[in-house]
């Protein structure tokens, strides 16, 4: 899978993401102009000891992006969408993008992937999710449609065993 941060700007909510995408197994792709560096603490904090073990690609911009990466199917994920995010079918290398916290993805982008174009709903007076949560919330759905390849499924207790 690969998660696509258009223009982030809440470092935080990168270092967040970029740990669910390293517990996942997930690619993170960052198109610039970035909201902060890469090196600030509170993406590391965020990250914790994952940040080192992401795979993460940076662009310059869209373009740069979409010339890298071979012009990918790309899910967008708007407010915008006609389409809710478990109405489609994800495959196993799909691209889900994300627009910056403060504006989403420009409607000039949006406009060219109005078939691709999901929504995570809600209530109508409301503006959008948290960016990390809607990551969350949107990859799950795709790896679950994809039986959770190569993901662990089952968890073992630390110091007891379930058969108490």
């Amino acid at each position: 899978m690969n998660i696509v941060l258009f223009e982030p700007e809440i470092p935080a909510n990168t270092g967040n993401i970029g740990r669910t995408c390293v517990a996942t197994g997930t690619t993170l792709h960052l198109i610039e102009p970035l909201g902060f560096l890469l090196n600030e603490k509170s993406i590391k904090r965020a990250g914790l000891d994952y940040w080192n073990r992401l795979d993460v690609r940076r662009y310059i911009n869209f373009k740069d992006f979409l010339e890298k990466n071979n012009n990918p199917k790309i899910y967008m994920a708007t407010t915008k969408a006609k389409y809710c995010y478990s109405d489609v079918s994800y495959p196993e290398d799909a691209y889900i993008m994300f627009g910056p916290e403060s504006r989403g993805i420009p409607e000039e982008i949006l406009v060219d992937y109005k078939e691709t174009c999901v929504r995570i709903p809600m209530l109508p007076d409301e503006r959008s999710l948290n960016l990390s949560n809607s990551v969350a919330v949107i990859l799950y759905e795709a790896l679950k449609q994809n039986n959770f390849s190569n993901l662990s499924q089952e968890g073992e207790l630390h110091r007891l065993s379930w058969d108490i």
